[in-house]
C-alpha cells in the first residue's frame, strides 16, 4: 500500500480541484482538502482496497465538503436569526424615541450606567455602528459586543419598567 504522504503528493491537486469546483472558494478548497487528507490519514487502516484509492479520497473529500457546507449554512441561519432579533429589538427601542420625554429618560438612564454598557449602547443605537465595529473599538469579539449591548438594553428596559 502507498503511504499517506505519497497519496498526498499524488492526489492533492486533484482533490483540491474537485473541492474548488464544488465550493468556488479557494480558501474553502484549501481547508477542506487539508481536512480530507487528515481524515484519510486517520482512517487509512479502514481502506479495504475494493475500489481505487482515488475514489475513496474523493468520497472523503465530498463528505468533508458537505459537512463543512452544512455547518456554514447553519451558522449563517443562526446569524440571520440573531440579526432579525436584534433589528426587531432595535426597532422596539427606537419606537420609544418618538416620544421626546421617553428619549430624555433613556438618556438619563444611560448617564447612570457603567461602562462599557453605556458606550456600547450609545454606539449601537445612536452611532448606528455594527457589532463588528464596536468590537474593533474595544479590541473584543463580535459576540462580546452583542452580549454587552443586549445587557445594556435589558438594564434600560428594567429601569424604564420600574418607573412605570
Amino acid at each position: 500500500m502507498t503511504s499517506i504522504e505519497d497519496l498526498y503528493f499524488l492526489y492533492y491537486k486533484e482533490v483540491y480541484a474537485f473541492i474548488l469546483s464544488l465550493s468556488n472558494d479557494v480558501q474553502v478548497a484549501e481547508d477542506v482538502t487539508q481536512d480530507t487528507f487528515l481524515k484519510a490519514m486517520r482512517s487509512i487502516g479502514q481502506f479495504k482496497g475494493d475500489c481505487d484509492i482515488r475514489v475513496w479520497l474523493f468520497q472523503i473529500a465530498k463528505n468533508t465538503f458537505f459537512t463543512y457546507a452544512k455547518k456554514k449554512k447553519k451558522e449563517l441561519a443562526d446569524s440571520l436569526d440573531e440579526m432579525e432579533e436584534e433589528i426587531a429589538d432595535d426597532v422596539n427601542i427606537v419606537e420609544h424615541f418618538d416620544n421626546h420625554e421617553t428619549m430624555m429618560e433613556i438618556h438619563r438612564i444611560l448617564h447612570t450606567m457603567e461602562e462599557p454598557y453605556k458606550e456600547v449602547f450609545h454606539l449601537r443605537t445612536f452611532g448606528e455602528l455594527s457589532f463588528s465595529n464596536i468590537a474593533q473599538i474595544y479590541g473584543k469579539t463580535d459576540s462580546w459586543a452583542r452580549v454587552t449591548y443586549h445587557r445594556a438594553k435589558n438594564m434600560i428596559r428594567e429601569k424604564m419598567e420600574e418607573m412605570l
